[in-house]
């Protein structure tokens, strides 16, 4: 059972969290939901496509401008506040490496920490723990937050993510984060090189027989971008091609620009396995 915030989810029922960036920068939507309003109405526009969480970030994955924790603050904490007044049963994920931002966004009514760059602020997952909400622990291959990965190198990458995120859950469970709420990440493109990241999908069984819920994050990413040779706006049929598998192979959480698309196809592939009946079943019935 994954518990966050108000909900609870079974082993087999696929969840979305709907990227929300509060950044003027972003690679895919370039600032599109920097303001408050285009945010609110994203918000609500992926709610209503089927999203259980939405993930707000301060600050651009890649390099960039750059952006400290007070500025971090101030694009997240005020809107995590309304996004919590206005959609009380939403699960709030924050994106963040900071123990100061992950401190002020829980204060706001934040239910998930999500740390993209695999603990390098050990005092998050302690904040985490102080407000009893959910945690994110992500592989990133030791590299430093918003840098991009330059001859990455592993024996076995995939040995290298469970080491990681596993070592990280459990260090995140004894500081006294409900095991129920903690989350291991893959990381695709955090430390990788897109034959890493190919490898970490096609190995995503080995994840899951951890135990612990398995999170996602692909859309529109670069190994995506390198494996069909497509732009960012041209990745969206990859992206997707990628979450069925990753579907099949028995990840739980999606964190996605597409919402209504990736139900869609989480749908269906849960259907296909036998964990979700069709929606109408008329077809030589009548």
């Amino acid at each position: 059972m994954l518990r966050l915030g108000r909900r609870e989810f079974d082993a087999h029922e696929p969840v979305i969290m709907a990227i929300v960036n509060r950044t003027p920068d972003s690679f895919y939507d370039q600032g599109a939901t920097f303001q408050d309003e285009p945010a609110l109405a994203r918000v609500e526009q992926a709610v209503a496509e089927g999203a259980a969480i939405v993930d707000i970030g301060g600050v651009k994955a890649g390099p960039g401008e750059e952006v400290d924790a007070e500025e971090e603050a101030r694009r997240t904490v005020g809107f995590v506040a309304e996004v919590r007044r206005r959609f009380p049963d939403v699960i709030i994920s924050v994106d963040t490496w900071r123990h100061e931002v992950g401190e002020a966004v829980c204060e706001a009514g934040a239910d998930l920490l999500n740390d993209a760059w695999g603990g390098v602020d050990p005092k998050l997952a302690e904040v985490a723990a102080r407000y009893q909400v959910g945690m994110v622990c992500t592989h990133a291959g030791g590299a430093e937050p918003r840098t991009r990965p330059h001859r990455a190198t592993y024996d076995d990458v995939m040995a290298d993510i469970l080491d990681v995120t596993v070592a990280y859950a459990e260090r995140a469970v004894s500081l006294g984060v409900p095991r129920e709420s903690v989350l291991i990440d893959p990381g695709h493109d955090f430390g990788k090189n897109t034959r890493h990241s190919l490898e970490a999908t096609r190995r995503l069984p080995e994840m899951v027989e951890t135990g612990w819920p398995v999170l996602v994050s692909l859309s529109n990413k670069d190994f995506v971008g390198e494996t069909l040779d497509k732009p960012v706006k041209e990745r969206v049929i990859g992206t997707l091609a990628t979450t069925a598998v990753s579907a099949w192979l028995g990840a739980q959480v999606y964190r996605v620009h597409e919402v209504a698309e990736t139900r869609q196809v989480l749908d269906m592939v849960a259907s296909i396995a036998g964990h979700r009946p069709p929606a109408v079943a008329r077809r030589g019935l009548a």
